[in-house]
Formats: C-alpha cells, structure tokens, sequence
C-alpha cells in the first residue's frame, strides 16, 4: 500500500474503499483503470479529527506544518527514507538531500491530495 494511502486510511473512515481502482469502463484499453470510477470518500473535518488525535497524543506535534509530526501523529513511520518514499509517490522534483525544502512540499501537497479526495482542510494548509 502506497504512503499516501495510509495517510488517507488513518484520516478517512471509509479511505479502503475509495483508494481501490476500479476496472476501466468498456471500450478501454486491457490492463486500464480508472481511478476517477472508484466511490468518493466523504467529506471529513480533517482539522477537527487531527486536533483531537493530537490530544490523546503524549508529544506535543505541529502537524499543521510539520509532515513528520503528522505522520507520527497517524502513527506512521516518519523517517527521511518514508518521506523520501512519499516525495516519490507524489512526484517531487527537487533534490531529496534538501530534507527541510522537501518536508515543506511533502506537507503542502498531502494537504492537497486530502482536500481533494474529501478532507475539509483549512485554506492556509494547501494551495
């Protein structure tokens, strides 16, 4: 299972669902998916189930801007390889050595990707 879909698993109840392929519609090249098929998740107060995660946490994490603070939050492993991985699967283009560069578009874009698969997040936490 990708990064990104653990993260969507730790945030979204029903993100097993969601983050399935769907076959392709008919007419389609064999071996095609479509992703755009599969169910939308529903739309999740991502704030207001972090925060309360957060409270129940014993470290004081700034998942707001940290992406290894949210990943330790979701209970995942934050390593720089992990966040390597995930810059990977998300398509970053710079260079992985700049770990804080890294870390700054690693948190934008999961922000991203959340907001656009049904997480209310707030405006200032992605573009």
């Amino acid at each position: 299972m990708s990064i990104l879909g653990n993260i969507f698993r730790k945030i979204f109840p029903s993100a097993e669902a969601a983050t399935t392929t769907a076959p392709a519609p008919a007419g389609t090249p064999a071996g095609t998916t479509s992703a755009t098929s599969a169910p939308a998740m529903p739309m999740v107060d991502v704030e207001a189930v972090l925060n309360e995660m957060a409270k129940s946490n014993p470290e004081k994490l700034n998942w707001k801007t940290s992406i290894v603070d949210l990943m330790k939050l979701l209970g995942l492993d934050s390593s720089l390889g992990e966040r390597k991985e995930l810059a990977k699967e998300l398509g970053y283009s710079g260079d992985t050595s700049d770990s804080a560069a890294m870390n700054i578009w690693l948190h934008r874009q999961v922000m991203n990707k959340v907001a656009a698969n049904g997480g209310k997040v707030p405006a200032d936490l992605k573009d």
